[in-house]
């Protein structure tokens, strides 16, 4: 695990919705095909944005009462947050060029 940081509910206020700075939050399972297929990617992006946004990764098993309450219908989804507000997504496996226009779309505003 690298700059990715896991959350659960009982983390999630205090690294999600109470950060400083911009996050990113993979919605995730060990089961999801595309999910593991996007995981390099995501730790990737971590490193790369680190310090301007927080990159985490909450497993929807785990934490299935977040999942719900954020209307997680299909994995993967990423859901972008800006003082604790969601801001915007992407559901499903897309490609690296593609999150980095997103971040750096939320970056620039």
């Amino acid at each position: 695990m690298g700059n990715a940081v896991n959350v659960t509910s009982q983390s999630w206020d205090q690294e999600v919705l109470n950060s400083s700075t911009p996050v990113m939050v993979d919605f995730w399972a060990a089961w999801c095909g595309p999910c593991k297929m996007i995981a390099p990617t995501i730790e990737e992006l971590a490193e790369e944005y680190n310090g301007q946004m927080k990159v985490c990764k909450l497993n929807t098993d785990d934490s299935p009462d977040i999942a719900s309450q954020h209307q997680i219908m299909g994995i993967p989804s990423l859901l972008f947050f800006k003082e604790g507000k969601v801001i915007d997504k992407i559901v499903g496996a897309a490609s690296k060029k593609q999150f980095k226009e997103k971040i750096d779309a939320i970056l620039s505003t």
